[in-house]
């Protein structure tokens, strides 16, 4: 499949998420800013998918990164991000939301397991995205973080040279 045949628009998600069940697929989801894609990243994505039959990523849209990370960034638009992770073979779709929280999301995508990296405990989530998928059966998963990768490291360097 073309990559950009994995990037689901969001009036399209609901019909995406019933084939999968449709299919008896259990979907993973996970969602982030995914700026500057790294070794963190990827790894993350690769053990997320291992946990079910396809792996749906959330985006967060280009005024939600703003407000999360500042106004620098994002550094790579929604759609080119959304692209890349689409591009990856762990990868089965991506879409792109606008809020800076997921709940919306997670109503939409319906996740039967819901992966967050391991900053994450059950205490330190966002407790409406906890609710939201606890309350349609999915659990969640946090699995282990890579250590010192991440976009903002990155960025630092970057801006250093």
């Amino acid at each position: 499949m073309n990559f950009r045949g994995k990037i689901i628009a969001w009036d399209e998600l609901p019909a995406w998420r019933a084939a999968r069940r449709a299919r008896g697929q259990r979907l993973v989801v996970t969602n982030g800013c995914f700026d500057l894609l790294h070794l963190g990243h990827v790894t993350y994505l690769e053990t997320a998918r291992k946990q079910g039959d396809a792996l749906l990523v959330g985006v967060n849209g280009d005024a939600a990164v703003r407000q999360l990370k500042g106004p620098e960034r994002p550094v790579t638009p929604a759609d080119d991000r959304a692209a890349v992770l689409a591009a990856l073979e762990s990868v089965d779709g991506v879409c792109i939301f606008a809020e800076t929280t997921a709940t919306r999301f997670l109503a939409a995508a319906q996740p039967d397991i819901y992966v967050k990296g391991g900053d994450y405990t059950l205490e330190t989530l966002n407790q409406e995205e906890r609710r939201t998928v606890e309350r349609a059966g999915g659990r969640i998963v946090i699995i282990p973080f890579v250590p010192d990768r991440s976009t903002t490291a990155t960025l630092r360097k970057i801006m250093r040279l």
